[in-house]
Parts: structure tokens; C-alpha cells; sequence
């Protein structure tokens, strides 16, 4: 990553035409070959940028650098640069991501490790069972041996129910499995999504993430 911070002017020439007077302000160009002009307020939005891909041209005319920044549709951003106050690189690396705590992937972990909160006698069969359109978050029984489809996500909405019921609708073709149950195990399940489980005969759970770590109380709520 490349950050300049200039006394600059900014003329962007495309769809439409933009111009930002001179003022003192901070380019970044990223490893993307992106390429943003941020002032130093507006929080993480920039006040104009190019996507990549794109090209970058630097000449120096009389005022001083002018960066002339290019992407495919012939579109380009002018930056013309009457002082630079700051120019370094760094190499960033490859980034990681996001961590965050009680991600779908670690509320699964959870569940599938203490079955019994959602009822004495279920059993977990295994995590990310595999069908054709996407792995099952668990497959288990319920305390009568029948077989329980469990879709877990942080916040429950009628997609995450749409999801569950095309993966009940595969599962119940197997004879092996058939008949299958659903539940819909989320941190906050939306009313609407809610209604469209129970119309589909879908049980609902509420997960406190606490609980199941131990920290608090360790029973679900099932409706």
C-alpha cells in the first residue's frame, strides 16, 4: 500500500465531470490497484476513487506530479499535486479477515459439541453433512430416533428458512434419512422469519451464545 499526502486538486472525467479544489488530503493506492482520495473527515469514505483494475501514469508538469489514473472504461481521475507533505510504502501482506466471536461456524462447533440443549436424548449424526446444493450445518435425532435437520445462523431471517427448506426437501428423497425434521437455530430469529418456519413446520430456537459456552444458563429456548 502506497499512502501520499499532498496539497492537491482532483478532476475526475468520465459519466459525468467532478472537481475538488486544492486542499491537503491523502491518496492511498492499494496492492488491488485501487485508487482513493480521502479527506480527513466523512469516517472511511472517499471523496473520489477509481476501482481496479485501473492504470496509473505519473508525470511531472510544471505545478508539480499529476497523477492521471485510468480503468478500463476510459474513465480517469487527475490528481494534480502542488506539494507533497508524505509518501511511504508498505507491504500489508495477505490479510487474514474478520474474526468475529460466535460466527455461525463456532455456534455450530458449540451445538453439535452439547446436543443435549436442544432436548434429552438428541444425537448428533455429523456437522456439515454434504448433500448436492451445500453441507447441512448438523444432521442429528431427536430423542425418537427420527432425523433433525439443524440450519444455524447469528441472525435468523427468511432466507436462512428458505435455505433449510430446500435442504429438507433433498434430505426427505433419501429413504436412508427420510423422514426429516427441521429447526432453525439462530442468535435472534426475525418475526416474519419466524411465521415462515412455523407455516413450513420448522421449529425455531433461540441460541444465547454465552449459555452455550458455559458462562450463564444452559438451557435453549425452543418454540
Amino acid at each position: 500500500m502506497r499512502l501520499v499526502i499532498a496539497r492537491c486538486s482532483v478532476d475526475y472525467a468520465g459519466r459525468l465531470t467532478a472537481h475538488l479544489p486544492l486542499a491537503p488530503r491523502l491518496i492511498l493506492v492499494k496492492a488491488d490497484g485501487s485508487v482513493s482520495v480521502h479527506a480527513d473527515d466523512r469516517a472511511y469514505k472517499p471523496l473520489n476513487w477509481m476501482s481496479p483494475p485501473c492504470t496509473v501514469k505519473e508525470s511531472e508538469e510544471d505545478t508539480g506530479p499529476v497523477w492521471t489514473v485510468q480503468n478500463k472504461a476510459g474513465e480517469k481521475l487527475i490528481i494534480t499535486m502542488e506539494e507533497i507533505l508524505h509518501d511511504s510504502s508498505h507491504e500489508l501482506g495477505s490479510d487474514p479477515g474478520l474474526i468475529k466471536d460466535g460466527v455461525e461456524a463456532h455456534l455450530q462447533e458449540l451445538l453439535a459439541d452439547r446436543m443435549e440443549t436442544l432436548g434429552d436424548g438428541w444425537t448428533l449424526i455429523r456437522r456439515e453433512y454434504p448433500t448436492a446444493i451445500g453441507p447441512v450445518d448438523i444432521l442429528c435425532r431427536d430423542e425418537a430416533g427420527a432425523t433433525v435437520a439443524v440450519e444455524i445462523k447469528r441472525r435468523g431471517e427468511i432466507d436462512g428458512v428458505e435455505q433449510l427448506t430446500r435442504y429438507l426437501d433433498l434430505l426427505n428423497r433419501d429413504p436412508h434419512l427420510a423422514p426429516v425434521k427441521g429447526v432453525f437455530a439462530a442468535q435472534e430469529i426475525k418475526p416474519q422469519a419466524r411465521v415462515l418456519a412455523s407455516d413450513r413446520g420448522i421449529g425455531c430456537v433461540t441460541l444465547d451464545y454465552d449459555s452455550l459456552r458455559g458462562i450463564e444458563d444452559d438451557k435453549l429456548r425452543l418454540f
